[in-house]
């Protein structure tokens, strides 16, 4: 089955992004280009960890909120949450009221410190995990993979939370570590530009 969609452009998009009105311009800008910002990838692994068992339309309509209860996804200020923000976040209508999917953002933000102490930043440590041209499935057709299994288990090891092998692939899809737009989706090719000027900073 085709993948794509015929937009009132007239241009072929990946068939999800035509089942919700926002899906567009988030399609078009942000899925699937390379992201080297710490605080965007934090932003990102953490929505696709509230998305789990909920639509990501649900998800895409409260991300403003989800940045003002979570400091715009500074995991250094999340990083020294304790109980009474919890108890805050709980009571905020805002975003996806789930203690364990919280608690998780602040677990996390606690890791991912670390890991920049150790690696100088979350980038260069997520980057690692880019798969090899061969090891890319048909895009679009698996809902994991090798480098999402292999990143999951290690980010397990370390302690994270709500980093399942699918969490993980949808994240890896939504930070370019894989272009995974439909092949003849119009954003393939613009992806795969942004993918080829991309570079890590420093």
């Amino acid at each position: 089955m085709d993948k794509t969609i015929v937009c009132p452009d007239g241009l072929k998009r990946c068939r999800w992004c035509a089942s919700a009105p926002e899906f567009l311009r988030y399609h078009d800008d942000e899925w699937g280009f390379p992201v080297a910002d710490d605080r965007r990838l934090f932003e990102k692994l953490c929505l696709e960890g509230f998305q789990s068992g909920l639509s990501w339309r649900t998800i895409l309509a409260k991300r403003e909120n989800f940045r003002a209860a979570f400091c715009d996804f500074d995991f250094h200020q999340i990083a020294n949450f304790g109980d009474n923000d919890v108890q805050r976040l709980m009571q905020d209508e805002g975003i996806i009221r789930h203690r364990g999917k919280i608690e998780a953002v602040i677990n996390n933000a606690r890791l991912a410190r670390l890991i920049v102490e150790r690696e100088g930043s979350l980038a260069a440590w997520f980057w690692r995990y880019e798969p090899a041209p061969d090891e890319v499935a048909v895009p679009q057709t698996v809902s994991t993979s090798a480098a999402s299994i292999a990143l999951s288990r290690d980010m397990k090891k370390m302690g994270w939370k709500f980093v399942g092998p699918t969490t993980v692939y949808a994240f890896m899809q939504a930070m370019g570590l894989i272009n995974d737009h439909a092949e003849h989706c119009v954003t393939r090719a613009s992806v795969q530009q942004a993918r080829e000027r991309f570079k890590l900073g420093k």
